[in-house]
């Protein structure tokens, strides 16, 4: 599963462009409607979908993003939901899993695994669960890779530390605050990108508060990848589509 992640950024590279990924809440446009959402997605160029599950209290979401787990929990999404539509939907896109660890631990994390393997899902990512705990609830060995959270505060030997999982790639949060929030491109930003290239032997992918390629000009030669998940919610709230939203990244990018 991890060799399919590196496949995907080695053929972005291979064609000079960063990775295409967006991020989706389950169950929204709405639980009808979001198999089709993903296959659009994956028609029209994304290159890994993060698939986020639903939580009452998503601590690292901003408004947007929160909004839309409420409503898909209104409409009963949750991780079998979630699962039977992978299921039922083939897709070219690599998938990861965005989630709290609570939702994961009340579904069993041994079944969690074994239903991320049969629906094709490579790697999770747990805002709330640290290194120690991951290695404590998660084996070693898993299939499903361990996809890191790091910040502006990231120090290098936490750094180290998760550099010792080899992980698929590394997931570079771009703000102190919440997703959604308007990215401004800072020192400390470019600082902390170069530290994590120092680091790391793996690709590294930016996220929060991305909303237009051109924010990424300043940094884009530390990136190997793109994650956009509010402004795509937004996007669509606003009757927009999946076409038209990726077009625009997939030209600049």
């Amino acid at each position: 599963m991890k060799e399919k992640l590196q496949q995907v950024f080695s053929l972005a590279k291979a064609e000079r462009r960063l990775a295409l990924i967006p991020f989706l809440t389950a169950g929204i446009p709405s639980r009808e409607s979001f198999g089709k959402q993903l296959q659009l997605l994956a028609q029209e160029g994304a290159d890994i979908i993060e698939i986020g599950v639903p939580f009452s209290d998503p601590v690292a979401d901003g408004p947007v993003v929160e909004e839309a787990s409420l409503k898909a929990l209104d409409q009963g999404v949750n991780l079998d939901y979630i699962f039977e539509v992978l299921a039922a939907t083939p897709l070219e896109s690599q998938k990861v899993l965005m989630g709290y660890f609570n939702p994961f631990y009340q579904y069993g994390l041994e079944k969690l695994l074994q239903k991320c393997l049969q629906c094709d899902i490579s790697g999770l990512i747990i805002p709330d669960l640290p290194l120690e705990e991951y290695l404590n609830y998660f084996p070693q060995d898993s299939k499903v890779s361990y996809i890191p959270l790091i910040g502006l505060n990231t120090s290098r030997e936490r750094m180290q530390a998760y550099s010792q999982l080899n992980p698929p790639f590394v997931y570079m949060v771009s703000i102190l605050g919440l997703t959604g929030s308007e990215l401004k491109v800072e020192e400390v930003l470019s600082q902390q990108l170069k530290l994590a290239r120092e680091v790391f032997n793996c690709p590294l992918v930016l996220g929060f508060g991305l909303s237009s390629p051109e924010q990424l000009d300043p940094i884009k030669q530390y990136l190997d990848g793109v994650v956009f998940g509010s402004s795509l919610i937004r996007y669509l709230q606003n009757q927009g589509t999946v076409e038209g939203f990726l077009q625009k990244w997939k030209i600049a990018l």
